[in-house]
């Protein structure tokens, strides 16, 4: 990377669930909508990804190309779903289904005004029954002490059983903008 950054310390906690949790999916609300992106556009990504993981310093796709983003988009093992709650994005997640074994939980979220609406479980529950539809022998997910602070109790309590955690050092480019909190620095 070329350019000043910032550096900063996470703890990253590796997840699996090696079957389909028992309970069914919660519902999600009547003015939801939960949509497969059959063809979403690179501006469009960018912009989930960069609204819902802004707060969380989500920052490694911010420095992928265009063209390396819409190489992601457009592999049919990678699949992008969105929350519209009133006919606007409320949230989405990624799954990646390239590897057949294994289902990835690549990015999850809500959008800032729509977090602590009653969304993220029903979404979350949602998205796991869309990830073991392609019957893998496991699904996984990462998350890290920049995200939210329930994404982890809420991953636990969505069936999924913590493997391992590792402390990483992330050198996060001054020239995205992003607001890096103070606890994250070292």
């Amino acid at each position: 990377m070329s350019g000043p950054t910032t550096r900063v310390a996470v703890t990253v906690t590796f997840l699996r669930q090696d079957s389909p949790p028992p309970s069914s999916p919660i519902g999600l609300p009547a003015d939801t909508v939960l949509v497969r992106a059959t063809q979403p556009s690179v501006p469009f990504y960018r912009y989930l990804y960069d609204t819902v993981g802004g707060p969380y310093v989500w920052w490694l796709r911010r420095t992928l190309p265009d063209s390396e983003i819409a190489h992601l988009l457009a592999s049919p093992g990678v699949s992008l779903h969105v929350l519209y709650r009133h006919n606007e994005p409320a949230g989405f997640f990624e799954l990646d289904a390239r590897t057949a074994a294994t289902v990835n939980l690549a990015y999850f979220g809500l959008m800032p005004h729509a977090i602590g609406r009653g969304l993220g479980m029903a979404l979350l529950r949602a998205c796991i029954a869309t990830a073991w539809a392609h019957k893998p022998r496991a699904l996984t997910v990462n998350t890290c002490t920049a995200d939210h602070p329930r994404a982890l109790p809420n991953y636990l309590r969505a069936g999924f059983t913590q493997i391992r955690t590792a402390r990483e050092i992330w050198d996060i480019p001054n020239r995205l903008g992003l607001r890096i909190p103070d606890h994250l620095r070292i």
